[in-house]
Formats: structure tokens, sequence, C-alpha cells
């Protein structure tokens, strides 16, 4: 089911745009979903040392954007203080990754990938943070 679908589907006023709420979670559910893919790839690689760094960064950065998914999923009883520190603790997380992923994307096409994901997810979430802000 698509995400902005559910989104518009809650009964109460929201105090942020809809469709920016959508498609940030959008992002965070693509973001998770390709760090989690190169984290397994990285560990097909031959050279598993050199990835050590990257497979964390990738799985921190999965486990981070899916709990920013869910928190800006929920409405109910909304606290902007929580959701702010959320996106910004995402950000720093999309960033490190997407730094961490660069240096390898050189040799492994996953990991640009990545790195692309997760550079979009962070001008997401900035977007989100600016307008809550």
């Amino acid at each position: 089911m698509p995400v902005r679908e559910m989104i518009d589907t809650y009964p109460a006023d929201i105090n942020l745009d809809r469709g920016q709420i959508a498609d940030t979670v959008q992002a965070l559910l693509d973001c998770a979903q390709a760090c989690t893919a190169c984290a397994d790839a990285c560990l097909s690689e031959q050279e598993i040392d050199r990835l050590r760094k990257c497979i964390r960064t990738d799985l921190d950065c999965a486990d981070i954007c899916e709990a920013t998914a869910r928190v800006l999923s929920r409405h109910t009883g909304y606290d902007a203080n929580i959701t702010r520190a959320q996106l910004q603790a995402c950000i720093q997380a999309c960033t490190s990754c997407a730094e961490e992923c660069e240096r390898h994307a050189g040799m492994h096409e996953h990991c640009r990938l990545c790195a692309q994901a997760c550079r979009g997810c962070a001008s997401d979430c900035r977007r989100l943070l600016d307008a809550i802000s």
C-alpha cells in the first residue's frame, strides 16, 4: 500500500504537508532497503575486511531510517521535539553512510547506489526538518 494513501487517511489535522511527509517516509524506506542490500552485498565481496566499516554504517543507517519512518508515520500526540531530534539523527546517519559508501563506489556499484540513496534521503529529511523548525 502506498505511503501517501495511508498518511492521507489520518482523520485529524497534521501541522505539516502530508505530501512532504509521505515523500520523506518513502525516501526513508527506500534508503533503509538500499543500506540493507548494500551491507549484504558487502558481505559477499572478496575483500570483506576493507568493508567492515561500510557494513556497520549501512546497518546503522538502515535501522535509523526505519525508526524515523515509523516516527513520521505517527501523528497522534505529536511531539515536534522528538521528530526534530529523530530527523537530525537520520540526517547524520545518512550523511555518514553516504561518505563511507562513496569511498568504495569506484569498485562496488552497490556502494554507489547506496550512497546515492543516502544523499537523497538526507536531503528529504533536511527539507522536512526545515518545515518543522
